[in-house]
Parts: C-alpha cells; sequence; structure tokens
C-alpha cells in the first residue's frame, strides 16, 4: 500500500514485545514474513497528495436538492451533511489522529495469506490479563484508542493494578490497514480463527476477547470455536433474538402477546431499526460492489453513508474531528468496497442466537447493555442464548459505539466482567 511505511523503530519495538519474546517475533522483511509468520513492526505516512486530493474533491462536491421533510425520515439532512463536509474540506486535520496512532506500537502480520494490522499495547503490570478487541462497521481500531489507557493503566482511572489488561486491536480484514480480501470466505468464523492465531502467535496462553457490531458475532465465533487458551468474551450486542421472536420480525407482524416489558421493548426497537434504519445493511448484505462505486469516489457521499449509520447517532456524543478521523480512514485505505463484502460474506442475522449457534458455547459469556444501542437486549433472551452467561449489566448511558463514547464506563465494564476470570492466567 503506497500511503504507508513500515518504518517504527527497532527500539519501539523491542521494547512493546520484550515480554513475550520480541526476537521471535520481529521480521526483517516482508518476504521473511510471509514465510514465517512473523511480526513486523508498522508506521503510517500518508502521502500529501493524497490529503490534498482529499480536499480537492470534497470541496468540489456537486449537491443534491434539500430533502422534502423536515426531519431525518429521508436519511441525513442536506444542512447536516454539508457542514460536516465543509469543515472537512477546509478544517479538519488528519495529521493529529495519525500522530495519535503513530504514538502506539503498530505491527503486521500475515494470516491466512493476508496481512492484518494491529494495534498492540502491553500493560506495566505483569499480570495483566490479554485481551483482543474488535471492531465493527463503520468504525475502526480508531474506536479503541480512549480505552487503550484506562485498560492497559487502571490505577490511572479508578481501577487497581489487579484489573490491567495486555490489549491487542486488530483491524478487520478488509478494513483500515488489514489487507483486503480477493477471494471470498473471510466470514466471522474465518475471523475468529485468524484472531485465535494472532493471540497464539503473540504468545499469550490465556486470554479473553471482546466485541461490540462486527466484533461481537466475531468474538461469539471465537467462544463457540473455543480455542486454546480463550477464557471467556464480552459483547455489547448480543446475539439473543429468540427463533420465534425473529420470525415474527421478519414477517413485519405485531409483538407475540406473551412478551414481558422489557422484552416488548427490544421486539419494537428492533422492529423500528429492521423497517426504518437497516438500509444500509441491506444494500452492503446484498449489493456491496454496487454501492461502494459511489462511496469509492465520492468522499461527501462516503460521508453522508456512514454518518446515517444507526440513525445519526454519532453526532451525540462525538465531535465532528472524531467522526471525520473515521470517515478519512475509510477513504484514505479505500475500503468503501472491501468493508461491505463482510455483510456479503456473513449471510445472516448477526443478531439472532440461532443464527450464531450461542447454545454451542460453553465458555464464560458476560454481556453489557448501553441504553442507546440498536436494541436493549432482555436479561431473559440473554439467558436463553447463552448457556454460561457470567455476567449481565445494563448501565445508564452509552450507545452503539460504547468504547468511543463513554471510554471509562466501558472499561470499567470489562473489568468486571472479566474479573472472575484472572484466577485462570
Amino acid at each position: 500500500m503506497s500511503a504507508i511505511s513500515s518504518s517504527l523503530g527497532r527500539r519501539e519495538f523491542l521494547a512493546s514485545t520484550a515480554a513475550i519474546g520480541a526476537s521471535a517475533l520481529f521480521a526483517t522483511s516482508a518476504r521473511a514474513a510471509a514465510e514465517d509468520g512473523s511480526i513486523r513492526p508498522f508506521h503510517i505516512n500518508i502521502p500529501e497528495d493524497q490529503l490534498a486530493d482529499l480536499r480537492r474533491r470534497v470541496l468540489a462536491t456537486r449537491w443534491p436538492e434539500r430533502e422534502t421533510v423536515n426531519d431525518r425520515s429521508q436519511g441525513v439532512q442536506l444542512a447536516k451533511i454539508q457542514e460536516i463536509v465543509r469543515y472537512w474540506g477546509k478544517d479538519y486535520d488528519w495529521r493529529k489522529v495519525e500522530a495519535r496512532l503513530n504514538a502506539l506500537p503498530q505491527f503486521m502480520t500475515e494470516i491466512d495469506g493476508l496481512d492484518i494490522h494491529f494495534i498492540h499495547v502491553r500493560s506495566k503490570h505483569e499480570s495483566a490479563l490479554p485481551l483482543i478487541v474488535t471492531h465493527g462497521w463503520p468504525g475502526s481500531v480508531i474506536e479503541q484508542l480512549k480505552i487503550i489507557d484506562p485498560l492497559t493503566n487502571p490505577t490511572a482511572h479508578g481501577g487497581s493494578a489487579s484489573d490491567a489488561f495486555h490489549l491487542v486491536i486488530p483491524s478487520m480484514p478488509g478494513y483500515g490497514f488489514s489487507a483486503k480480501p480477493t477471494t471470498t470466505g473471510w466470514d466471522p468464523d474465518h475471523i475468529a480463527r485468524a484472531w485465535a492465531e494472532l493471540m497464539k502467535r503473540l504468545g499469550y496462553t490465556r486470554y479473553v476477547a471482546q466485541g461490540g457490531d462486527w466484533g461481537a458475532p466475531i468474538s461469539t465465533a471465537m467462544a463457540r470455536q473455543a480455542p486454546a487458551g480463550l477464557l471467556g468474551i464480552h459483547v455489547n450486542l448480543p446475539a439473543t433474538i429468540p427463533p420465534e421472536v425473529g420470525a415474527v420480525l421478519a414477517a413485519g407482524g405485531p409483538a407475540p402477546a406473551a412478551l414481558s416489558e422489557k422484552e416488548r421493548a427490544a421486539f419494537e426497537a428492533l422492529d423500528t431499526f429492521t423497517k426504518k434504519n437497516r438500509a444500509y445493511s441491506v444494500m452492503m448484505n446484498t449489493r456491496p460492489q454496487m454501492i461502494s462505486y459511489a462511496l469509492t469516489d465520492s468522499p461527501a457521499g462516503l460521508a453522508a453513508f456512514i454518518y446515517d449509520y444507526n440513525n445519526g447517532e454519532p453526532e451525540r456524543l462525538l465531535t465532528k474531528d472524531e467522526m471525520l478521523d473515521d470517515i478519512t480512514l475509510y477513504w484514505l485505505t479505500n475500503t468503501a468496497a472491501s468493508s461491505a463484502r463482510l455483510y456479503w460474506e456473513n449471510h445472516s442475522n448477526i443478531l439472532s442466537a440461532v443464527a450464531l449457534k450461542t447454545a454451542e458455547i460453553s465458555i464464560p459469556v458476560a454481556i453489557t447493555v448501553f441504553p442507546e444501542e440498536i436494541y436493549r437486549a432482555p436479561e431473559t433472551w440473554a439467558r436463553r442464548a447463552f448457556p454460561n452467561l457470567t455476567y449481565f449489566h445494563e448501565v445508564d448511558k452509552g450507545g452503539h459505539f460504547a468504547a468511543w463514547e463513554q471510554p471509562e464506563l466501558f472499561s470499567a465494564e470489562l473489568r468486571a466482567a472479566f474479573r472472575s476470570l484472572r484466577q485462570s492466567i
């Protein structure tokens, strides 16, 4: 990838991996990595001409007419997206987030023929629990930047040394700086196996996994596959929809009469999401190549498509710069098409307990429910879906991008969720 330089200093690389055998991990070249599965240091350096081209395209946007309603029912409103895109073209600075990423230990390793990018931050506390965290769409590793210090350095954030984690934060295949699959088959099950290989390659013999959005079915698949060393998982968008409820939702019928108050609220939220806000998913699930032509050519189109996700939730708690950090990453890495194909690969409802075979999971599962999520998973459904549910907690703030929006709360939830498993390491 021409926009990227693998030139992180050897000193920083060795410092971040010394405790797990740096000599076995350092790769002298991409060719060596392909041959022996080694891990190479990674550094981001986007050429200035790519940023200039982005600004030129943004400022030359051809806009449609205004929507014919006074609400969001037709999608993100023209005035709102114009405000964001004009700021993008004139005032936004990509170099700030690039510097934040480059201040962290970043690496590449080839798994199943594909280069996987990941951040790897080890805690100063030797008893830290290794944790792999997976993002979703339209997210990236940028979602997780705010939780790195609270999780690796808990004593500075109201926790104790015994709460510390070593963090591994990969970019999913086809997302961010990871390579793009050129063949089919990179579905959540395949990614789950790749993550287990990554943790093994890093020398972690006991670890836990966490995920939201696509990270949830990937972490769930890891739990079902139960690779050696995986102690448990935490998810914040759990697949808990019972089959009979899923059937009614698919048919567009009314809520079943036997539902409890919380179950009915979950049903209604899912019904609204399916009927009004799920168009993005249907398009990517059925025609990812078609929508990507427009998103790959138009920065404004990409920004609007990502911004409108989950009915425009990002404007609640994220700044323009935070949203644009993520959108710009998609643009610079040209991953509108490759990221969308994950929906096509999956072929199933990621919220369906049956589709994700949650009943087959025997290792501990922890769930946190955030109030502004797509739906609030009822505990009754969660316990039915996951036989070994060891932690379930409903918090009072946060939404779909929980780690990004509420990093301290999110970090506290992970400490609590995995506390009982630490004795196993």
